[in-house]
């Protein structure tokens, strides 16, 4: 997250008549979905409103949903967490923003009903990550786990177990064990990443994305060299996934997965959601890539969550004129 290349042009506001597109590897061809004039298909839920609003200068980085069509986006500019009905298009303050705060990365935990988020406090020229859990109903901090010597904490997914975290900045996994029942937590341990793994050089953002796959083991996108990498979480001990077809992933900023459908959020282009499939093999996971999803309304995605049979993706827009006062929204997409 938080890396991108500008665009010469700026991209359009989101306009009222919607045009999605998806394009396939193998037929080449773009298709229109105009949403007012075409039922759901099965599984999404309808009316669903092309886009939903979020407040002017939030910065929005972090997006998760649950339960139902619930959502959650955290804050690049202050911190804070909003949350609302991507179906009904609502938004109010969950967590309020506090000074010196950023949010990246959000994930919310369905069996402990709160959001975890990542990111970090600045004080002065001292930045200290930092991940947080949040009562997903009240917006009580429950917990403030410091991350020691952390570079810049950026996403993570959450097991029945732990709190797995990408750093940026530092090759390793930040694991935070928590306990569903009493709702502690542990405090920091770390998994270097190794293997095939790109080291990366401190300065540009390497691990970015992160989720599971199918058998437990954890995907990472990287933001510097691209592709997508398969790690075993008990040893750090990293290989590349092979990826056939598409024009090659050559970033990614969020991921989100559906069983064996992998979602990279601007993987091979900076206002699309590549989508992939996944697959064993006899050494690991292979990838082919499957198509985007695209629309008109995208404007430098950052990471995007399913919800009510659609995918929704969180509008960064890295580099606009003035962050403090824009204006920033969600995207529907079609999933799957």
């Amino acid at each position: 997250m938080d890396t991108h290349t500008p665009s010469p042009h700026p991209r359009p506001q989101p306009r009222p008549t919607r045009r999605a597109v998806l394009t396939t590897a193998a037929a080449g061809a773009l298709v229109a979905l105009t949403a007012p004039a075409v039922s759901a298909a099965p599984g999404r839920r309808s009316p669903a409103p092309e886009t939903v609003a979020l407040p002017d200068g939030i910065r929005p980085e972090g997006i998760t949903s649950g339960p139902g069509t619930t959502y959650y986006v955290g804050s690049l500019a202050d911190g804070r967490i909003v949350t609302g009905d991507l179906l009904a298009g609502t938004v109010a303050t969950l967590l309020p923003g506090a000074a010196g705060r950023a949010l990246r990365g959000l994930f919310h935990d369905d069996h402990g009903g709160v959001v975890w988020a990542v990111g970090g406090v600045t004080t002065g020229s001292v930045t200290e990550g930092h991940v947080w859990c949040v009562d997903a109903t009240t917006g009580a901090v429950m917990h403030d786990v410091v991350v020691p010597g952390a570079g810049f904490l950026n996403d993570l997914v959450v097991t029945d177990s732990a709190v797995w975290v990408t750093d940026s900045r530092v090759d390793r996994l930040t694991v935070i064990t928590h306990d569903h029942a009493t709702m502690s937590v542990s405090g920091p341990t770390f998994v270097p990443l190794t293997g095939a793994w790109p080291a990366g050089d401190g300065v540009a953002n390497n691990a970015n994305g992160i989720r599971l796959l199918p058998d437990g083991d954890i995907v990472l996108n990287n933001s510097r060299v691209g592709g997508l990498w398969q790690v075993t979480p008990a040893t750090g001990a990293t290989r590349e996934i092979p990826v056939r077809g598409g024009p090659g992933i050559i970033g990614g900023d969020g991921l989100e997965t559906d069983g064996s459908v992998l979602y990279n959020v601007r993987g091979s282009a900076q206002y699309e959601v590549s989508v992939l499939r996944l697959a064993p093999t006899g050494t690991g996971w292979s990838a082919k890539w499957t198509g985007a999803r695209t629309d008109d309304t995208l404007d430098i995605p950052s990471t995007a969550t399913l919800a009510g049979g659609w995918l929704w993706a969180v509008n960064a827009r890295f580099g606009a004129a003035s962050p403090g006062t824009a204006s920033y929204w969600i995207t529907r997409l079609p999933a799957v």
